[in-house]
């Protein structure tokens, strides 16, 4: 586990430095810390969260479980509160290095979720670090929008290759045409009419709910400049993670 101060220096931490390498990006190991939690009682911290909400697990053919398997599952909570003291620094944490890998032995399969893959592993070409900087597009449009550039429910390969079309920044490269047809044979149908690009897709999601933004257009347009540089299909054109935070805009 890594660990990153919110406010400091995020050139200076260590999670940027592993870029060179793969780390798994994705917001499924990305978690925020609270200072300060662990003192709270356990009978305050329900006060504050309320009663957990428990859902036992039985087997379908009513026999026993098999051993690790945990009797019962907990809903995570969906209260909006503030935990934590305003005056103390939180913190990022990436967890969770299962399909992490130094870019002197690259795996030939990665099975990170499907919808924040990289095109070069869906079409089986050579791996290196440079899948993290595809799944670091799809982190920062989940962390301002709330959601996944790609549909996740239910998506396949073939799904997910045809919206990544929609919304890259180049064109798919000419090595991966014939597998793409033999994907679209296999059940993908293009849409009669094409769906948003990148931007328009950005401010649809941000714009179109009864929440009061706290961006602006001008602040969603550079955001999609900057998610733009990074959902490239051709891995060498994407950004590299120092040119990402070189954006002015991260310090305005």
């Amino acid at each position: 586990m890594l660990d990153m101060e919110v406010g400091s220096s995020f050139r200076d931490s260590k999670p940027f430095e592993l870029l060179s390498h793969g780390i798994d990006l994705h917001t499924r190991n990305l978690v925020f810390t609270i200072p300060d939690i662990h003192n709270l009682t356990e009978d305050k911290l329900t006060g504050i969260l309320g009663a957990p909400e428990i859902g036992h697990i039985r087997r379908s053919d009513g026999k026993d479980l098999e051993p690790g398997v945990p009797e019962y599952i907990v809903r995570p909570t969906s209260r909006w509160t503030r935990l934590w003291n305003p005056d103390s620094t939180p913190s990022v944490k990436l967890i969770d290095f299962g399909e992490a890998f130094l870019q002197t032995a690259p795996p030939q399969v990665l099975h990170t979720p499907l919808p924040v893959r990289a095109p070069e592993a869906i079409f089986e070409d050579r791996i290196d670090y440079r899948v993290d900087l595809w799944s670091m597009g799809c982190m920062l449009f989940e962390l301002f929008m709330g959601q996944p550039p790609f549909d996740s429910f239910l998506i396949t390969p073939g799904i997910l290759v045809g919206q990544m079309r929609e919304m890259a920044g180049d064109n798919l490269p000419e090595r991966w045409h014939d597998k793409w047809k033999r994907m679209s044979a296999g059940g993908y149908s293009t849409a009669e009419e094409p769906g948003p690009n990148l931007q328009e897709w950005l401010d649809e999601v941000y714009f179109d709910h009864p929440q009061s933004p706290d961006l602006t257009r001008e602040d969603v347009a550079r955001l999609g400049q900057i998610i733009g540089t990074l959902l490239q299909f051709e891995p060498s054109a994407r950004a590299s993670a120092g040119q990402v935070l070189d954006d002015p805009w991260f310090e305005e």
